[in-house]
């Protein structure tokens, strides 16, 4: 770990979205009990997402059973999820308007299929009120549960996705409860139950990682059929977290997308400011061969 704080450059300062649009999705979003990414994580593109009609929803409630020093969301013991919610959800996304959505979750290892029912059901209740609606699922990983994970598979997302977050000599430090061949098995199982299934990984730069270490993840992930790879710059949510080591310059987050391109993946999104699903309804389009503006 290198000593002192690297100086935040220029290209990763930007302003938070406000206006009327953000606050409309905002309250609605409010009202419905509902928790999104967008809002919590103080995305710098949900004015964008929003505008291109899209948005990530966090499901099982904002307490995780883990403890990464890369996450905000809070840590502690998890509570009964509320069976109402992916009803709610799905009629949120309907009044939205939304043509795709991403729902993920807070690790849930308090229970006994880490959470897959309630991916399910959700993935299912979306489809009854929106069916042109895309969706992408961003998963945990159920514990190593392959029952867990075919039950999601079986909902049919359009998506499934499984952040491998940073490479492997820094799990311990930055994902102790996570498993870096544990996360690896998860996608390539994805393709083994069921081959055509999308499946997508994501990585933070500027923990410490080595060029040379996030070339061998981009390959782990190629080998196993990854179809969809996002990399984008980490920021420490605050001074208890995990201290950016390094702010990777713009131009090498492009030579890093080139190279994953040249390795075969269908898409890629990698820069300062990407995040996981940064633009995930043109990947989808683009692999499943539709128009997207």
């Amino acid at each position: 770990m290198q000593k002192g704080k690297p100086s935040k450059p220029e290209w990763i300062r930007v302003r938070l979205p406000q206006g009327d649009t953000c606050e409309q999705v905002e309250e609605l979003v409010n009202a419905q009990g509902l928790h999104t990414v967008c809002v919590e994580a103080r995305c710098p593109n949900r004015a964008e997402c929003w505008g291109r009609g899209t948005a990530t929803f966090i499901i099982m409630g904002d307490v995780c059973t883990r403890n990464c020093r890369f996450c905000a969301v809070k840590s502690g013991d998890g509570v009964q999820p509320d069976e109402g919610e992916p009803g709610r959800l799905a009629e949120t996304v309907h009044s939205m308007g939304l043509r795709h959505v991403v729902i993920t979750s807070v690790t849930r290892d308090d229970l006994a299929d880490g959470g897959a029912s309630f991916f399910a059901e959700t993935i299912r209740r979306i489809r009854t009120f929106s069916l042109s609606c895309t969706i992408e699922v961003l998963v945990p990983d159920f514990r190593g549960n392959p029952m867990a994970l075919a039950r999601v598979v079986e909902a049919r997302p359009d998506v499934i996705a499984h952040n491998m977050e940073t490479v492997p000599r820094l799990y311990k430090q930055i994902r102790p409860q996570a498993e870096y061949q544990r996360s690896l098995n998860l996608l390539a199982q994805v393709k083994s139950i069921m081959p055509e299934m999308l499946s997508k990984s994501g990585i933070m730069l500027g923990l410490g990682e080595s060029l040379e270490e996030i070339r061998a993840v981009v390959k782990d992930l190629k080998q196993i059929g990854c179809d969809i790879l996002t990399m984008g710059q980490y920021l420490s949510p605050s001074r208890k977290h995990f201290p950016v080591q390094r702010y990777w310059k713009p131009d090498e987050f492009q030579a890093l997308k080139d190279e994953a391109y040249a390795t075969g993946f269908r898409w890629v999104e990698s820069g300062p400011l990407v995040r996981s699903s940064y633009r995930s309804d043109a990947a989808v389009a683009q692999c499943l061969g539709a128009l997207v503006v």
